[in-house]
């Protein structure tokens, strides 16, 4: 059985998954009955934003995020990029890599029986 290829595959192009991201943001907006001007007021962005959103054009971040807050999505970021899973061996090493090195003993003797250091003109 052949795979369904996936929107955000690898072999996408931007161009593509922007159109993607554009075109199911327009399907959820007109599914809760809203305008591209009822949206905008909502998300803080221009109606233009919005347009170039829904048309696959790019457009800053921080709009798109205010967009998804709007529409109730900005959760759905998670699955985007989710936290990195700890794995049991690796909190264990992040435990231990506090301190590698000792740093011994810093007082006058050093803990040996050899003299402290001088500038060679004491007499």
């Amino acid at each position: 059985m052949a795979q369904k290829a996936t929107m955000f595959g690898p072999g996408s192009t931007d161009e593509r998954v922007l159109a993607e991201i554009g075109s199911r943001l327009a399907r959820v907006r007109l599914e809760r009955n809203r305008t591209q001007q009822q949206l905008a007021e909502e998300a803080g962005v221009s109606r233009s934003t919005i347009k170039r959103l829904e048309a696959g054009e790019s457009t800053q971040l921080a709009n798109l995020i205010r967009v998804l807050r709007a529409l109730g999505l900005l959760a759905n970021l998670e699955l985007l990029v989710p936290e990195p899973e700890v794995r049991p061996l690796g909190a264990l090493e992040q435990q231990r890599a506090g301190r590698r090195r000792a740093t011994g003993d810093r007082s006058a003797s050093g803990g040996d029986d050899k003299p402290g250091w001088t500038w060679g003109d004491e007499r």
